[in-house]
């Protein structure tokens, strides 16, 4: 249990705990007036910040200090899923302003599809490499997922009404679908049966 695996554990433990703040019923409002805004929206986004800067942190203690193991390779990418799929699913169905759910639907069946192309290469002994699209949309899904726990804070006292998370959101969706796509050009050797 090196300090990465350590991390992407610690990881684990806030998807707990931000599932726990996001589905526990108290709605006490943070800002004077607003019944957006809530504390218990603002103490998830400070979890799911920390949480996905781990995200960061454990992958490159592993790779700069050779620290790679597979309990890290099998863990890892399940705590960020778990992160950022059951905060999407989450926030489809509550939250300060509720994520389209063809967005979540897109999200995590892209996922699923980029899982199981992975499962089919590792057994027919091809690689498929990581790519930047795939970072790109951890990046675009993180930073939409913060902006609509904070309900468009700090943009909301311009009335945004969530529209600047919720376009963020699709944003992530449509890169995510992209790079779905991108995994399955680069992955369609492994449908050829010899």
């Amino acid at each position: 249990m090196n300090l990465p695996n350590k991390i992407t554990t610690f990881r684990m433990v806030l998807v707990v705990a931000l599932l726990a703040v996001l589905l526990l019923p108290f709605e006490y409002s943070c800002v004077p007036g607003s019944s957006v805004l809530t504390w218990q929206y603002v103490v998830a986004f400070i979890i799911f910040i920390i949480a996905s800067v781990s995200d960061f942190f454990d992958g490159y203690i592993a790779r700069k200090y050779n620290m790679v193991t597979t309990f890290g390779k099998f863990m890892d990418p399940i705590a960020d899923k778990l992160l950022v799929n059951s905060t999407f699913i989450i926030l489809a169905i509550q939250g300060p302003y509720h994520i389209p759910a063809i967005v979540t639907v897109i999200i995590i069946a892209r996922d699923i599809i980029v899982d199981a192309l992975r499962m089919i290469s590792v057994e027919k002994g091809i690689v498929i490499a990581a790519s930047k699209l795939g970072k790109l949309k951890t990046v675009t899904q993180m930073v939409a997922l913060s902006f609509v726990l904070l309900a468009d804070w700090p943009f909301s006292y311009l009335k945004t009404n969530g529209w600047v998370g919720i376009s963020l959101c699709y944003l992530a969706a449509i890169v995510s679908l992209i790079s779905g796509i991108d995994y399955i050009i680069k992955g369609r050797k492994v449908f050829k049966d010899k």
